[in-house]
């Protein structure tokens, strides 16, 4: 879903050619007034931190404000169901993220479908998990991992942000491509997951990169693996899981722009334009690359179906673990 600089340029030319073309006259003038931005999550997570970010570059170019407006609850999914609602105008925007997808098979019933009730309108950004274990635990690669488990089958555990989360349901994808059983301690948020890890309480966790990086970097935790699809920059040593051993695991966290569907083509196109613009500003990657973001792009298609292959992909993975809301 990352684009080269020529990929930028000709989506910016599509952009620009659908905005002069004959049917946009109707939304020439858009955005005359603020555009509110809604995130399903508090502030200060990583959706809100990109959401911000990028958000105040656009408006500067457009002219009017992008206000967040924080609206968590439900795995964001309250946030979601507001916009849902909202007029297909161009004007109330949502963060859709990794959450939606996972969200679709989670809960048995939610009141909007996010393929039916939302256009994707541009990728923001995404940020690796990574497969941490506590030093006493004696694993440093993920076949070690992997021998460990299936030594003592039920007895390794793994803790997480809580059920039907990301790092939960990374560690079931794992469980199931390596045939393993571990035990799944769950908690109320990444922070008091994180601190029991480095307390011992559990033995291993597919962490956000941005709560367990500082815990790596000083040593309270060892780093096994990461969850993208490629090495990261940032630990060029550290070896994917998909090179470790099992080829396709992939699990990031990713956020995005999307709209209440039936949003017109002209005012999508001309803010994937100007997302991609501002994600690709110097100063805005370092903002994001500080909170262990990397800012993404593609064309609203790209992003759309890159939604629903998600939505599929965790769908199985919610279904074979077993996993509700709760």
């Amino acid at each position: 879903m990352r684009a080269a600089q020529s990929t930028t340029v000709a989506i910016a030319a599509l952009a620009a050619s659908a905005w002069c073309a004959p049917g946009a006259a109707q939304t020439a003038v858009y955005p005359s007034k603020p555009v509110k931005v809604i995130v399903g999550f508090p502030p200060a997570s990583g959706a809100d931190i990109m959401a911000r970010v990028i958000s105040q570059r656009v408006g500067e170019v457009l002219g009017q404000q992008f206000p967040v407006d924080n609206r968590p609850g439900a795995g964001s999914s309250i946030g979601a169901g507001i916009v849902a609602k909202s007029p297909a105008d161009g004007y109330t925007l949502f963060i859709g993220t990794i959450a939606n997808a996972i969200n679709a098979s989670l809960y048995a019933k939610l009141p909007f479908d996010f393929t039916r009730d939302f256009t994707a309108v541009a990728p923001g950004g995404s940020s690796p998990n990574m497969l941490v274990a506590h030093p006493s635990v004696p694993v440093r690669t993920v076949a070690d991992v992997i021998r460990l488990a299936k030594s003592k089958p039920g007895q390794l555990s793994y803790g997480s942000s809580g059920v039907g989360t990301l790092p939960h349901l990374a560690a079931e994808m794992f469980n199931g491509m390596a045939g393993l059983k571990m035990t799944h301690i769950p908690y109320k948020g990444s922070p008091q997951a994180t601190f029991d890890l480095i307390a011992g309480q559990f033995d291993l966790m597919f962490g956000i990169s941005s709560a367990v990086m500082p815990e790596v970097k000083n040593g309270r935790l060892h780093v096994v693996s990461v969850t993208t699809a490629t090495r990261l920059a940032a630990l060029p040593e550290v070896p994917t899981v998909a090179e470790s051993g099992l080829p396709g695991f992939e699990a990031v966290t990713w956020f995005g722009f999307v709209a209440p569907a039936g949003t017109p083509r002209e005012i999508v196109n001309r803010l994937n334009t100007e997302i991609t613009r501002a994600a690709a500003l110097p100063e805005v990657r370092q903002q994001l690359a500080a909170q262990s973001i990397e800012p993404l792009n593609g064309t609203p298609e790209q992003f759309g179906a890159y939604i629903r292959d998600e939505i599929a992909k965790w769908a199985r993975v919610v279904k074979s673990s077993g996993a509700r809301a709760e």
